[in-house]
């Protein structure tokens, strides 16, 4: 697992890592509510390889109709820690990373301390906040990354996306997240989490599943 120079206190909820968790969606973090969706994508090596590329380079928020802007990789070379499996069993060395990918507009790759601002509308409200990337998973077969809020969001929470190889040969995204009302309308109304989630979920959905790409 990729880890940059995170620092805990860098981001505005308590619980980092918590969509780690196996039991989240049954015990989340105190006074947030959590969600998790799986889906699909295909199978085979391109299909996980060109998904991979789409969703760290910020595919999945731009599919649910976000400007991703300032992207600010940490400072200092990537430190590549122990990688993991699914079993939380060690199965590559530490390594120093530096290397620094860009998309074809030039936007960073995610990597592991980057902050990004991220800005739109998700299902008709509003989404403007800072994100830290506390965590990168960059495995034969699992990648994907952690996202924090930082602050200016309507939600104070946590996103973990996903991408795994199974030894099925098929590819599935899993997206888990627990978000808290910050903003005043979604403290007073709580089911406009929920609309605002299912909104997300599907928009990160269609930004990776070959099925809307090609209009299918």
């Amino acid at each position: 697992m990729r880890r940059g120079n995170f620092q805990a206190g860098t981001v505005d909820y308590a619980a980092v890592g918590a969509t780690q968790a196996p039991d989240l969606m049954g015990y989340p973090p105190k006074g947030t509510i959590p969600a998790e969706a799986s889906w699909r994508l295909g199978s085979g090596q391109d299909r996980f390889t060109s998904s991979s590329e789409t969703l760290l380079g910020w595919g999945a928020q731009r599919g649910a109709g976000l400007l991703v802007r300032d992207v600010h990789p940490a400072p200092g070379p990537m430190y590549s820690g122990v990688g993991f499996d699914a079993d939380g069993n060690a199965i590559q060395p530490s390594r120093l990373d530096d290397e620094q990918r860009f998309d074809a507009d030039g936007t960073p790759f995610v990597s592991a301390g980057a902050s990004a601002h991220v800005k739109g509308r998700v299902g008709g409200m509003r989404a403007d906040a800072e994100l830290r990337v506390i965590s990168v998973t960059d495995e034969t077969r699992r990648v994907g990354f952690v996202l924090g809020t930082v602050g200016g969001s309507v939600v104070s929470g946590e996103e973990s996306f996903l991408l795994e190889w199974r030894d099925d040969d098929e590819v599935w995204f899993t997206v888990r997240a627990f978000d808290r009302p910050t903003g005043f309308l979604y403290r007073v109304w709580r089911p406009l989490m929920k609309r605002r989630r299912r909104a997300l979920f599907q928009g990160y959905h269609q930004a990776l599943s070959p099925m809307y790409a090609t209009g299918s």
